[in-house]
């Protein structure tokens, strides 16, 4: 993990790590800094086919449960209205939408981020404490195929780095 005091100075560290070529690292920073994540090589999040999934399912469950209960299973005619009046089921139909969406959302955000993660390996860095505040943190996961412990700390000392950490297991 190496450190470093401006956000200019980390995102060139993370373009010069990814045309070396690692590609299992991760940054972290007290405030967005645009383009990292591109320069990470993350891709587009499946966020908004989660929640476009969950809003039909959920337009779907609550105009059915409508539908089935005023056609089905309890027919009542009322003033001479249709059974079926569809007019009379948007309100639901749409709150069902918005409710089964949002539910989606946080299950699926959830669940792409791997939380709750109480404990991550970083937090036995002393240093890593000031991330939350004005520091600035490339690290790179020994899972990558091109880490090699000595190695990869060489390469994160020669990016003007302020500090060069091992990350306990």
């Amino acid at each position: 993990m190496a450190e470093f005091h401006q956000p200019a100075e980390l995102l060139a560290a993370v373009r010069h790590a990814y045309t070396e070529g690692y590609r299992r690292m991760d940054a972290y920073t007290p405030f967005p800094i645009h383009g990292l994540a591109d320069a990470l090589g993350r891709r587009r999040s499946p966020m908004p086919l989660i929640v476009l999934a969950g809003g039909i399912i959920g337009c779907l469950g609550g105009y059915y449960l409508q539908y089935y209960t005023s056609v089905h299973s309890y027919p009542l005619n009322v003033g001479g209205r249709p059974l079926h009046s569809w007019p009379a089921f948007i309100p639901i139909t749409f709150e069902m939408t918005v409710l089964t969406a949002g539910l989606f959302a946080v299950v699926g955000m959830l669940t792409i981020n791997g939380l709750p993660m109480p404990y991550h390996p970083v937090f036995n860095v002393p240093a890593f404490a000031l991330a939350s505040r004005d520091r600035f943190f490339l690290c790179i996961e020994a899972t990558d195929p091109m880490f090699d412990e000595s190695r990869t700390a060489e390469f994160l000392r020669g990016l003007t780095s302020y500090g060069v950490y091992e990350v306990p297991k």
